[in-house]
């Protein structure tokens, strides 16, 4: 018989639902690196609400109850510490009536009554409230910019708006009209792209999401920029020239299997982004092995920290390097040449300053520079927990496409199945998808990788600490 899921999967699937959400909704603001954070946050206050109930762990942050006695450090009183702190932690981080709806009803499938709000005392709701109350205060002032108030807010009250003053070089590229060289200041730059609001059927032109992200204070990381990366090719190299020409000849020659592994990877199979995705695996991993609640615990709060820190090192290395899309970079070098890739609806000839990567229309390529990728860097990172924390890379993961391509809605040959036989495999899957989707160069998918091994060691070694 297997065995019912954790309290911690089973508000990990209320979570990833709630992202679903919550990364369709404009309001919230929630890119990749505030999904980032807020996972951390949610199993960080999971990790503190457990370890007064557990039998040697330290907790996350100092101050909170003591450790209570033997009697007292039953499977129930984790259950419910934990549950309030993951409650009250997402509570503070979507604000959103639909996924208020979810929390709630998560609360009364377990039958918790939210009106708990108690943080005295040495009970398992007052323990849990006060590990969420505890790790929201440790970060309200982490320069994440959460309430937009911080001095400098390009929008005051806009959620994590930046407040550093950052303004592209470029101006801004229509993602399927022409970009002829003249529209390009600096080529080896970020240039925004214009293109179809998926919303509300409107033009629109994303800023660069979290250009200050670097500053957020990190888990493990000593500064944003410990494991900055060498710089990216300068575009009067012949390696600027080279990895362009690569670039395009992947998208000349994508099979079947590519394009859908282009994307799955792409923010998740339902909008998790890249951090929620990984999470979704860590689900995989806890019930295949089927982990106790000690597990799981131990096993969210290490890899949401060292998600949460790649996101900090991977955006202080888009911010300091500013680094130009392929998109741009292939439409400056082969202004007025004719190329062979993806028109938008097949592949076949295209004008060079009209070339695009194998995306959707309505995303055409990531509002933020290219250099290092996010999703290596998030995926290394997670990859490196993963192993550590099973003590085997093994691990086996499945997709089976069965829906058509957003991309490419007429696509034959389905349905396919690929499969990954390992964390690592996952992991550098998911930087070559990038490559796959023509949204990152070489460079960035190595660096993103090996910066994320980096983080993810060094997260691990923190985590492992309090163990």
């Amino acid at each position: 018989m297997t065995p019912p899921d954790t309290v911690v999967n089973q508000w990990n699937d209320t979570i990833l639902l709630s992202l679903e959400i919550g990364t369709n909704t404009p309001a919230l603001q929630l890119g990749p690196p505030m999904v980032a954070r807020a996972l951390a946050m949610i199993y960080s206050s999971a990790y503190q609400a457990w370890a007064p109930f557990s039998d040697t762990s330290t907790a996350y942050l100092p101050g909170g109850p003591a450790r209570r006695p033997a009697g007292q450090r039953t499977l129930q009183n984790k259950t419910v510490a934990i549950s309030y702190a993951i409650y009250r932690a997402a509570s503070s981080l979507f604000n959103d009536q639909r996924i208020q709806a979810l929390l709630d009803a998560q609360m009364a499938e377990l039958g918790l009554p939210i009106s708990e709000t108690g943080t005295s005392g040495n009970t398992p709701p007052a323990i849990g409230n006060n590990a969420a109350q505890m790790v929201i205060a440790a970060r309200a002032n982490d320069n994440s910019n959460q309430s937009g108030t911080m001095p400098g807010s390009s929008v005051p009250g806009k959620p994590y708006g930046d407040y550093t003053g950052y303004a592209p070089i470029n101006p801004p590229a229509l993602a399927f009209g022409d970009t002829h060289r003249r529209h390009v200041v600096d080529p080896g730059r970020w240039q925004p792209l214009s293109y179809i609001n998926p919303v509300d059927g409107t033009v629109a032109t994303p800023g660069f999401i979290a250009p200050h992200w670097g500053n957020v204070s990190a888990f493990a990381l000593t500064s944003g920029d410990q494991f900055r990366p060498v710089p990216p090719e300068p575009f009067t190299s012949q390696a600027f020239l080279d990895q362009a020409r690569f670039v395009i000849e992947i998208q000349q020659r994508l099979t079947t299997e590519q394009k859908i592994v282009a994307e799955f990877w792409a923010d998740g199979p339902k909008s998790w982004l890249p951090p929620g995705h990984w999470c979704e695996v860590a689900g995989l991993v806890s019930r295949e092995r089927f982990y106790t609640l000690d597990q799981d615990v131990k096993l969210f709060f290490a890899l949401a920290n060292a998600i949460l820190d790649a996101s900090i090192a991977t955006w202080e290395a888009k911010r300091f390097y500013d680094y130009v899309r392929p998109i741009t970079a292939i439409r400056w070098l082969y202004d007025q040449f004719g190329l062979a890739g993806f028109s938008g609806t097949g592949f076949g000839q295209v004008d060079g300053e009209r070339w695009r990567p194998f995306q959707k229309d309505t995303f055409p390529t990531p509002p933020f520079p290219e250099y290092t990728s996010g999703h290596s860097a998030f995926s290394m990172a997670a990859a490196v927990v993963l192993r550590k924390f099973t003590g085997s890379d093994l691990f086996t993961l499945r997709h089976t496409q069965t829906a058509p391509l957003a991309a490419e809605p007429d696509i034959a040959g389905l349905p396919v199945t690929i499969t990954w036989n390992s964390f690592s495999e996952a992991a550098f899957s998911a930087g070559e998808s990038r490559l796959f989707g023509g949204i990152h160069f070489y460079q960035g998918n190595v660096a993103g990788l090996d910066l994320g091994r980096k983080v993810g060691e060094a997260a691990w070694t923190k985590a492992s600490s309090l163990f």
